[in-house]
């Protein structure tokens, strides 16, 4: 974990930095930061489009009675795509913009879910995307609370 938050916070930071550097110097600063901000732009309209999709497909996978496991993996991929997006820099951009990419994202899709419904050696454990079938249970009975007897109430008062 350490490992991880520090090439999220020490190494990213030096190569986006880096990346910048050596574009501003092959097209100047101001273009390159145009350029920038024009790709963080279309990344964000682009995750935009694919998140109302994603959620389209999501309510008629609902609506079928089945469990949106697909597409609520497409939309945490959808929404890391678009924090890599909004972070500025070249390099993250471009793997925001990739991972917005449909066959990326499936291959990322089906990656992640292998990887989390491998078993554990447990029974019903490690399969969480499974089709589930819902039972439509009604309980026909008496649910209502039964007042309790009044207690007395207790005086609190000077100690004895």
């Amino acid at each position: 974990m350490v490992g991880l938050l520090f090439v999220m916070f020490v190494v990213v930071p030096l190569v986006e930095l880096f990346v910048l550097a050596s574009v501003a110097q092959l097209i100047g600063l101001v273009p390159a930061l145009a350029v920038l901000l024009g790709v963080s732009l279309l990344g964000v309209w682009l995750v935009k489009r694919e998140g109302l999709g994603v959620l389209r497909r999501m309510q008629d996978t609902v609506a079928r009675g089945e469990v949106p496991a697909a597409e609520l993996v497409d939309g945490g991929l959808l929404v890391v795509a678009g924090a890599m997006c909004v972070v500025p820099g070249f390099v993250t951009d471009a793997i925001g913009l990739v991972l917005i990419l449909p066959p990326v994202r499936a291959f990322a899709r089906h990656r992640l879910i292998a990887r989390w419904t491998r078993g554990q050696g447990l029974p019903g454990v490690g399969r969480p995307f499974v089709r589930a079938r819902v039972v439509d249970v009604e309980y026909v009975g008496d649910v209502t609370p039964r007042p309790r007897p009044a207690t007395p109430p207790t005086e609190l008062g000077p100690g004895r």
